[in-house]
């Protein structure tokens, strides 16, 4: 057992050794293999769904549990058949980008295909008994939001991130999927202001995929793997990450001016101290090689920046959250 390595993996994605890896626990390289620090987005999104839930008087903590539970293990299911299929294809080979920034446990020879199609197995099977379980509590359209989960899953990777469709799959994913569906589950209702309050926090998350398509560009490019910023150009897709991020505040407004949100819900205005510091970023094209005192995340650069942005907004919208869930459940009611 290596709590401190744990801790670790749900705030970066270590590089390790084979002989690192090998001394592992089975936790460990999981959340590893897993890239599990990215897996606090999809926790985000389960947590607005039982906020918004709980708001509106539904919200039951059992539930919310296995909502936040089921999507985690698909994410994490999506993670790991994404650097199994791209290490079958061969995309993953020749020191490509992936391989950079952190582990990959079939090119750096961690584990086996058959090892990795295990963790795929076991850990898409855990998701679709939370699935199944939430179907037989909830009923409804609970299973066609299931088959829209698992369609997602299975071909995000490809053939959807090869034709310009990845980045639209995470924008619904993240938003009304997730925090839609989740609500729904959680609390027996769709509600289409529950959608509409999703976009928010699905587009910052939608912004860091295109951060990571955009550091992708010139091999995806060479690949043939056509991302939207592979289609588009990368500075017009600079252009597009910025709105994208813009529009997750002026989203927040509109919610507040027709009374869906109190004002509370400005308090995600501070994040646009992390705005102003990466907006410079995005003004001119990626580095060709690390700055100097960059932190150890390269070659992950506008990514990294969309991520850290989205990190502080997403924390300050579940602030905000809860302040304007207690006040009107216990205070303007």
């Amino acid at each position: 057992m290596n709590v401190a390595m744990w801790q670790k993996a749900l705030n970066v994605i270590p590089r390790v050794s084979k002989e690192e890896w090998n001394q592992l626990d089975i936790i460990s390289k999981w959340l590893i293999s897993t890239r599990a620090a990215v897996l606090i987005m999809t926790f985000i999104s389960a947590a607005i769904a039982g906020i918004l839930a709980f708001k509106s008087g539904n919200f039951d903590f059992a539930r919310w549990l296995l909502v936040a539970l089921g999507l985690i293990l698909a994410h994490a299911t999506n993670n790991l058949l994404n650097d199994f299929t791209d290490f079958v294809r061969g995309v993953d080979q020749d020191n490509y980008y992936r391989a950079q920034y952190g582990p990959q446990p079939l090119v750096h020879g961690l584990m086996t295909k058959t090892g990795l199609f295990t963790y795929i197995a076991v850990t898409g099977l855990l998701a679709s008994a939370v699935g199944v379980a939430l179907i037989a509590q909830r009923g409804g359209e609970t299973l066609l939001l299931m088959v829209l989960g698992a369609f997602f899953v299975l071909f995000y990777t490809f053939p959807l991130k090869y034709i310009a469709l990845g980045e639209l799959a995470v924008l619904i994913v993240w938003g009304p999927l997730m925090i839609g569906g989740g609500y729904y589950v959680i609390a027996g209702a769709w509600d289409w202001n529950v959608v509409i309050a999703s976009l928010p926090y699905a587009l910052g998350v939608t912004g860091v995929i295109f951060g990571k398509h955009i550091d992708k560009y010139e091999v995806d490019k060479k690949k043939g793997i056509h991302t939207f910023p592979v289609v588009v150009g990368e500075k017009f897709s600079r252009g597009m990450l910025v709105g994208m991020l813009i529009l997750q505040y002026v989203s927040v407004a509109y919610l507040v001016v027709t009374g869906f949100f109190t004002p509370v819900m400005l308090v995600v205005l501070i994040a646009l101290k992390e705005f102003a510091r990466v907006y410079p970023m995005f003004k001119q094209p990626r580095p060709a090689e690390k700055p100097a005192d960059y932190p150890d995340v390269w070659p992950n650069y506008f990514v990294a920046a969309a991520f850290v942005h989205n990190r502080r907004f997403g924390l300050l919208y579940l602030l905000g959250l809860i302040i304007d869930a207690v006040l009107k459940v216990w205070i303007l009611k």
